[in-house]
């Protein structure tokens, strides 16, 4: 058991951390603060898992894991991020 949740939950702490990152960054979107490390560590997560999937079908190296994380966090906070509404003007 320990196989499997120490690694998940390295991979959850560097995805909140590469969320954190893209927050001090200046990414659009920043007003939401908690929003960033979150979805790094649901991104952390999501990607901890694919990579078993990934290793147990094809053999996957170890060294896709990161930057499945990394891959994640950018395509959720960027292009399938939430979007900037327009604030009215009266």
């Amino acid at each position: 058991m320990l196989d499997l949740l120490i690694p998940l939950l390295l991979t959850a702490a560097f995805g909140a951390l590469i969320g954190t990152l893209c927050r001090l960054t200046r990414w659009p979107g920043r007003e939401r603060s908690l929003l960033f490390p979150l979805v790094g560590l649901v991104a952390g997560v999501t990607a901890f898992f694919i990579h078993l999937v990934l290793n147990w079908v094809t053999g996957a190296p170890i060294w896709w894991l990161p930057v499945l994380v990394i891959l994640q966090i950018w395509l959720w906070l960027g292009p399938l991020g939430p979007r900037q509404r327009p604030k009215h003007r009266e």
